[in-house]
């Protein structure tokens, strides 16, 4: 049962200036702000959240927070707090921030399906991921209410960002789990794409809506308004047998994936960016993307959904892993995927899943329009 706290009072969630939000887009010019020859800032402000496709290349450190929400809280002053000390954060007005240049920090906050349910039951975000196979997941690591996730690429800012904002959420929101993660190099795909490689030595997140005509389709949420702007947001935690895979031959660990390690190119040919052609065979019959191959069983066109967004992290602890994220504007693109997977992807078995959730990521905020205040007052 989730106990009622002191509700955060309004008053204290009003009053940063125009000014303040002018820091926060100029911060490499102000005090507080980050180093003339360190990363650009990027504003928190607009019609979307930063920290989904801004920045384009996404920074090397990620901190993900997953809380729980007391009965009690109100939410639309939670959030509009939230927001407003983001603000801070990115300008480097915050104290909290301990002095630190923010460089280029974001900062994207979800809302769970409880919290969505609560408002609508049939909006987009209102549904839980179901249980699937590969899984290991403590009652703790499944669900929450509240995400939020922060990039840097300061591995020192992340933890000094999640700590102040917990301290502006107040006793009524309770840490669930969290887990720190990294990018691997970042690999050309193609014109202003780049994926990194995992811990497998694959790189990961090649193929995804990286157009705006693509992100229009199947990123961002076109509706209803309360949540125009969104996204869906997917988490998962997983732990990876690494002993087990590095035993296999190159050969084999190409054929789990479907894609050269080297180059990353699909097994049917072509550059990194070329299409997997899922027809192709040998003059013997074979395919040349194996049936069961990670590229074959995930294919968009083959489940029959659109393209998921990925921007996932690898970590080392609590084991060596991947911080599975994915965007998508419905998400029956990940459950029908994974669905799919889950009957004979050849990746799978080398992972085991111990945390999973899924939240409502809120549309853009401004100091006109605070963080959350279409779904919640």
């Amino acid at each position: 049962m989730r106990r009622a706290e002191d509700r955060p009072s309004r008053r204290a969630f009003l009053g940063v200036t125009a000014t303040a939000l002018a820091a926060g887009v100029t911060a490499g010019c102000e005090p507080g702000g980050s180093r003339p020859d360190g990363p650009a800032p990027v504003s928190p402000v607009g019609p979307r959240q930063a920290g989904v496709v801004l920045p384009r290349e996404a920074q090397p450190n990620l901190l993900v927070l997953v809380a729980d929400v007391d009965d009690g809280v109100a939410v639309g002053p939670l959030l509009a707090g939230l927001g407003e000390a983001v603000r801070g954060l990115v300008a480097g007005t915050d104290a909290r921030l301990l002095g630190l240049p923010p460089g280029d920090l974001t900062v994207t906050i979800g809302v769970g399906p409880r919290l969505v349910r609560a408002v609508d039951p049939a909006l987009p975000g209102a549904t839980d991921l179901p249980p699937f196979a590969h899984e290991r997941i403590e009652p703790r690591a499944r669900g929450g209410d509240l995400l939020v996730q922060v990039c840097a690429s300061d591995a020192v800012v992340p933890p000094v960002v999640a700590a102040a904002l917990l301290d502006r959420a107040g006793a009524g929101v309770r840490e669930r789990w969290r887990q720190t993660g990294r990018r691997g190099s970042a690999v050309p795909v193609k014109s202003a794409v780049t994926a990194p490689r995992n811990v497998f030595g694959f790189i990961d997140g090649i193929v995804g809506p990286h157009a705006e005509a693509e992100q229009e389709r199947d990123l961002w949420l076109p509706g209803p308004a309360p949540v125009a702007g969104g996204t869906i947001a997917v988490i998962r935690r997983m732990e990876l047998d690494l002993r087990r895979f590095a035993a296999l031959p190159v050969a084999d660990q190409e054929a789990v994936f479907g894609r050269s390690r080297s180059t990353g190119a699909p097994l049917s040919g072509g550059t990194i960016a070329a299409d997997p052609d899922l027809g192709a065979k040998t003059p013997d019959g074979r395919y040349l993307i194996p049936a069961d191959s990670h590229v074959r069983r995930a294919h968009s066109s083959v489940v029959g959904v659109g393209h998921m967004l990925r921007r996932s992290y690898s970590m080392d602890e609590p084991a060596p892993g991947l911080l599975f994220i994915s965007f998508q504007n419905d998400i029956r693109t990940f459950t029908n995927t994974l669905t799919r997977m889950d009957n004979s992807d050849a990746l799978l078995p080398f992972t085991t899943t111990t945390a999973s959730a899924t939240f409502l990521v809120l549309p853009g905020f401004s100091p006109e329009r605070p963080l959350g205040s279409t779904l919640f007052r």
